[in-house]
C-alpha cells in the first residue's frame, strides 16, 4: 500500500475534453495580451528615468507577478490543448503550485505596500522622500516576497509528503493544494487546516488591512484643499480598483470551492482562472487608462512624482 503515482495528468476543463481545442484561441489571446500588456507598461517604467519612484517601482513589480504568476502554468495548459501535452511529474507539479502561489501572496502584499505608501504620499508629504527610501523600499520589497514564501512552503512541503493512490488525474489545467489533495491517500486534515488559515490571512487579514489603510487615507484627503483632495481621491481609485479585482476573484473562487459538488468542475476550473488571470488582465488595463488620462490633461508630472 506504499504505492504513490509520480506523475500527472492536468486534463483542464473535462466536460469540453472533446472540443478542447476551442478553448485555445480565446486562452492564446488572453495569455498574449497579459504578456504584452504587462510587458509594455513594465519595459517603460523600467526605461524611463523620470519613472523610477518608489509608487512606479511597486506598479512595475506588480506587472512583473502578472507575468511570472501566469507563465509558470499557461504555456503549460495551451500544449495541452493544443497537442495534448497535458503530463506532468510531481516535482514539476509542486514547483508551479509554489511559484503560483508564492506569487498570488505576494500581488497581496503588494497591495498593502502600495497602500502604505500612498497614506505617507497622502498623509504625510512633507516626509514623504526621509521615509519612502530605496532602503526602505527594498526591505518592504523583501518582507513581502518572505512572507509569501513563509506562508507557501510549508503548504509545498506537505504535499510532497502526501500519497496519491487515487488517480493520477487532476481535474484542472493547473496545479493546486485542493486539486491534488483530491487525489490523496491518509490523512491530509493537517494541510487544510494551513491552507485555511492561509486563505484567511490574505483574503481576510490583508483585505481588512487594505480597507482600514484607504479609509484612513480618504478622510484625511477630506481635510485638505478641494484642489488636493479630489488629486487624492484620483491617485487611490486605481489602486482600489486592482484590489476590488485581485480580492474579489479571490473571494468567488473560495465560495465556488466551498460549494464543491453543487457546481461542475468545469465551474470550479473557469472561476480558477478568472481568480489567475483577471488581475493580470485588468491590471494594466486600470493603470494604463490612469496613466492616459494624467497625459491628456497635461498633468503627467503628477504622475511621474508617484500620483498613479
Amino acid at each position: 500500500m506504499s504505492f504513490s503515482h509520480v506523475t500527472f495528468l492536468l486534463i483542464g476543463f473535462p466536460g469540453v475534453t472533446e472540443s478542447r481545442h476551442l478553448l485555445l484561441l480565446p486562452f492564446l489571446l488572453i495569455y498574449t495580451f497579459i504578456l504584452t500588456s504587462n510587458g509594455v507598461l513594465l519595459s517603460r517604467i523600467w526605461l524611463d528615468q523620470t519613472l523610477h519612484s518608489p509608487m512606479h517601482s511597486l506598479i512595475g513589480l506588480l506587472f512583473f507577478v502578472n507575468v511570472s504568476c501566469t507563465t509558470i502554468f499557461m504555456p503549460k495548459f495551451l500544449l495541452g490543448l493544443a497537442f495534448d501535452l497535458n503530463q506532468i511529474s510531481l516535482g514539476g507539479c509542486l514547483v508551479q503550485m509554489w511559484v503560483i502561489y508564492t506569487t498570488v501572496t505576494s500581488e497581496s502584499m503588494l497591495m498593502l505596500v502600495i497602500a502604505l505608501d500612498r497614506y505617507v504620499a497622502i498623509c504625510r508629504p512633507l516626509r514623504y522622500h526621509s521615509i519612502m527610501t530605496t532602503n526602505v523600499l527594498l526591505w518592504l520589497i523583501l518582507a513581502s516576497l518572505a512572507r509569501s514564501m513563509l506562508l507557501m512552503t510549508p503548504i509545498v512541503y506537505l504535499d510532497s509528503t502526501v500519497r496519491f493512490c487515487r488517480s493520477n488525474v487532476i481535474e484542472n489545467f493547473l496545479c493546486e493544494n485542493m486539486g491534488l489533495l483530491k487525489l490523496a491517500c491518509g490523512d491530509i486534515s493537517k494541510i487544510q487546516a494551513i491552507g485555511l488559515i492561509v486563505r484567511m490571512v490574505l483574503t481576510v487579514v490583508d483585505g481588512s488591512l487594505l480597507l482600514i489603510s484607504y479609509l484612513v487615507i480618504l478622510h484625511a484627503a477630506l481635510f485638505v484643499s478641494n484642489h488636493g483632495g479630489r488629486k487624492a481621491l484620483n491617485t487611490c481609485s486605481s489602486h482600489i480598483m486592482v484590489a476590488l479585482v485581485i480580492y474579489a476573484s479571490s473571494i468567488v473562487s473560495a465560495l465556488i470551492y466551498r460549494i464543491g459538488t453543487s457546481a461542475s468542475v468545469d465551474v470550479q476550473n473557469l472561476t480558477s482562472a478568472l481568480y489567475f488571470l483577471l488581475p493580470a488582465t485588468i491590471n494594466p488595463i486600470i493603470y494604463g487608462i490612469r496613466r492616459a488620462e494624467g497625459i491628456t490633461r497635461g498633468t503627467d508630472s503628477d504622475i511621474v512624482a508617484g500620483t498613479v
